[in-house]
C-alpha cells in the first residue's frame, strides 16, 4: 500500500489489501463488480485510488491519492517489459467526474504505461463513466496518444477495448515503424535534440556535427528532433507539451538516451532526469566522455578529469537522478544529503591537487620551451578542425602509424616524430587535440597546457578538410579559437585537404576564396611536396648542425 493511507480506517486499509488480492483480466481489463468496490473505497476515502495492473491482470501497486490526483512513485526499472512499454497499466478513480487529465496522459507517456483507465464516480459513490488513452505508434496526424470516448463502467466488460489485443498490436506497429537497427548493434541508441532560437537549417547541420560526436562515443543515432524557440524554457529547455512529443518520439526510435545538442544548466538536466526515465546528455558529457575513453597519457587523463569535476560539482545538489543513470557519475540514486556533500568536498580537494599537477606539467614544459628558444629551433604548428585529417598528415610525412580514424578526435595526447628533409633539415612533430566549435569551456581551460605548444610556434599549418560541407565555418572557428589564444598574429599556411574529394568547379570556388592555400591529399605523399616546400620556404634558414622543431596540433 502506497500514497497517502495516513488517517485511513483499519476496514479501510483491509479493504484496499483485497484490491491487491483481485485478478483484473478480461477484454475490458475492469468487471462492474471490481468498478463498484474501487468506486466505493474511493468514494469512502474522499481519496483517489490507483492500482498499477502487470499484463496478467494482477495489481503491482495499490495507491492512494488526494483528491484531485494520484502520484506515481519511481517505479523500478527491473518493471520495464522486454518491449517498449512498461507493461504495467494504471487504473484509478475520479471523484469529480473528470475526463482523462493532462497529468495522466504526462504519467503515462514518461512512464511508458501501456494505458491509462479512469473510472468517475456520480454523487452516491457509484461508478460512473470509464475513460480510457493509450500511446499511438507514428501516423499522418503526428497525435501522440488516443483518448476513446467515454463508456459507462457496467459497459465496459464489453464495450471496452480487449487491452492484450491492443498491447500487443502498439508494439508490434512501433517495433515495425521504428528505423532498422543491425540485430548485431549493441549500442545504446541516441536521440539527438536541438532547441534553439537559430534557424531550424542551421541547428540541423549542428545535429549532423552532434551525430558524429554520438557515434566516436559509442553511441548509435536513432533519430532527431528539432524546435527552434523564442526563448529556451529555463526549467526543463522545452515547454512540457514538447517534452511529451520528445518522449513519445524516444519511444518510437527505440532511444535509451536523449542527447541534446545545447548545454542543460543543473537546473535543467535535474528536472528533464525527474520526468523521464532515460538517460539524459548534454553536447558537453559527450565531449567530456570521449575525451575519458581517449586519453591514455597521464597528462590526458588529469585534464579531462579536472573537466569532468568542473562539470559534475554544481551538479551535486540534492537528489541527482541525470548523474545517478550515467556511469561514472559520482554519488548513487538518491544520495543522502551527508553523502552529497562529502561528495562536494572530496570533489573540491580533488580538483585542487589536479591544479597543482597540471601547474607542474606547465611548469616542464616552459622548460623545455625555453631550451628550445636558447638553441634558436624555428617551430611549426599543424591546427586544425578535430577530423580534418592532420593526423593522416602527420603519417604520410613520417611513416608512423599515429592513430588516425575517421572519428572526431580520434587523438589526444602529444606524440612526437621525427622527418628529414633535403640538405640535412630535420623536424619533430608533436600532435595534441584538434579544435573544435563551442569546446566546453572548462574543457578548453583544462587543455591549455598540452595547447601552451602553440605560444612558441613560428609558423602554423592550418588543415582544413576542403570536402566538408561547413568547411568555411570550420575554418572560422579554428580563427577565431587562435584569436582567442592570442595566436591570430602568428604566420599561417592554410592547407585545403581532401582536395581529390572536390570537383573543378567546387575547388575553382575554394581557391577564389582562399587564394594563396595549398591543395592537398594528406594519404598521397607525392601531393604533399607544394606543402613542404611552402613551410620550409617561411621558416627561417636554419644554421649549421641546427635543426628544425615542427609541433604538430592534431586531433
Amino acid at each position: 500500500m502506497l500514497g497517502n493511507t495516513q488517517g485511513l480506517k483499519p476496514s479501510t486499509m483491509k479493504g484496499l489489501s483485497r484490491l491487491s488480492a483481485r485478478r483484473y483480466a478480461g477484454p475490458g481489463g475492469l468487471s462492474p463488480e471490481q468498478a463498484r468496490e474501487l468506486a466505493a473505497l474511493s468514494f469512502d476515502t474522499g481519496r483517489q485510488i490507483g492500482l498499477l495492473i502487470d499484463r496478467t491482470g494482477r495489481p503491482a501497486m495499490v495507491i492512494v491519492g488526494d483528491p484531485g490526483a494520484i502520484f506515481i512513485p519511481e517505479l523500478p526499472r527491473a518493471r520495464l517489459a522486454t518491449d517498449r512499454l512498461r507493461g504495467l497499466r494504471l487504473v484509478h478513480t475520479h471523484l469529480k467526474g473528470e475526463k482523462i487529465s493532462q497529468d495522466d496522459l504526462m504519467d503515462m507517456i514518461f512512464l511508458r504505461l501501456d494505458s491509462v483507465t479512469a473510472l468517475t464516480l456520480d454523487s452516491d459513490g457509484l461508478p460512473g463513466s470509464v475513460y480510457f488513452a493509450h500511446i499511438l505508434p507514428p501516423n499522418p496526424s503526428g497525435q501522440a496518444y488516443q483518448i476513446m470516448d467515454p463508456v459507462r463502467a457496467e459497459r465496459w466488460e464489453h464495450q471496452g477495448p480487449d487491452l492484450s489485443a491492443l498491447t500487443t498490436a502498439l508494439e508490434e506497429e512501433l517495433t515495425r515503424t521504428s528505423p532498422k537497427a543491425d540485430a548485431s548493434d549493441t549500442r545504446e541508441r541516441a536521440l539527438l535534440v536541438s532547441v534553439s532560437t537559430r534557424a531550424k537549417a542551421r541547428q540541423e547541420l549542428a545535429l549532423t556535427e552532434l551525430a558524429a560526436l554520438a557515434e566516436t562515443a559509442g553511441l548509435a543515432p536513432a533519430g532527431t528532433m528539432v524546435q527552434r524557440v523564442e526563448a529556451v524554457n529555463p526549467r526543463h529547455i522545452m515547454g512540457k507539451g514538447k517534452l511529451a512529443d520528445l518522449e513519445v518520439q524516444a519511444l518510437r526510435v527505440d532511444a535509451q538516451v536523449i542527447l541534446f545538442d545545447q548545454d542543460l544548466s543543473p537546473t535543467q538536466a535535474r528536472n528533464l532526469a525527474e520526468i523521464t526515465e532515460r538517460k539524459i546528455l548534454d553536447r558537453t558529457q559527450l565531449i567530456l566522455d570521449i575525451f575519458a575513453a581517449r586519453a591514455k597519457s597521464r597528462e590526458g587523463k588529469l585534464q579531462v578529469e579536472m573537466a569532468q569535476l568542473k562539470y559534475t560539482l554544481p551538479r551535486l545538489v540534492g537528489k541527482n537522478e541525470s548523474l545517478s543513470r550515467l556511469m561514472g557519475g559520482i554519488g548513487g540514486r538518491g544520495p543522502g544529503e551527508t553523502k552529497l556533500e562529502v561528495d562536494r568536498r572530496r570533489a573540491k580537494e580533488r580538483l585542487t591537487r589536479l591544479k597543482h599537477e597540471l601547474s607542474d606539467i606547465r611548469r616542464r614544459r616552459g622548460y623545455t620551451r625555453a631550451r628550445r628558444s636558447d638553441a634558436a629551433v624555428p617551430i611549426v604548428a599543424l591546427v586544425g578542425y578535430t577530423n580534418a585529417g592532420k593526423s593522416t598528415l602527420l603519417n604520410t610525412l613520417t611513416g608512423s602509424g599515429v592513430l588516425a580514424e575517421d572519428k572526431l578526435f580520434a587523438t589526444l595526447d602529444p606524440t612526437s616524430r621525427r622527418i628529414r628533409f633535403p640538405k640535412d633539415r630535420e623536424i619533430v612533430l608533436t600532435d595534441t587535440v584538434g579544435f573544435i566549435r563551442r569546446l566546453p569551456p572548462d574543457l578548453k581551460e583544462a587543455f591549455t597546457a598540452t595547447l601552451e605548444e602553440l605560444d612558441s610556434a613560428d609558423l602554423l599549418v592550418h588543415v582544413a578538410d576542403a570536402s566538408h560541407p561547413e568547411v568555411e565555418a570550420q575554418i572560422a572557428a579554428v580563427n577565431a579559437i587562435l584569436e582567442e589564444m592570442g595566436l591570430h598574429e602568428t604566420p599561417t599556411l592554410l592547407v585545403l585537404n581532401k582536395w581529390d574529394r572536390l570537383s573543378e568547379e567546387e575547388r575553382e570556388q575554394m581557391m577564389n576564396a582562399h587564394p594563396g592555400a595549398i591543395p592537398a591529399e594528406a594519404k598521397t605523399r607525392a601531393s604533399l611536396v607544394p606543402l613542404v616546400d611552402a613551410v620550409l620556404e617561411r621558416l627561417p634558414r636554419p644554421g649549421k648542425n641546427q635543426v628544425i622543431e615542427v609541433s604538430a596540433a592534431i586531433q
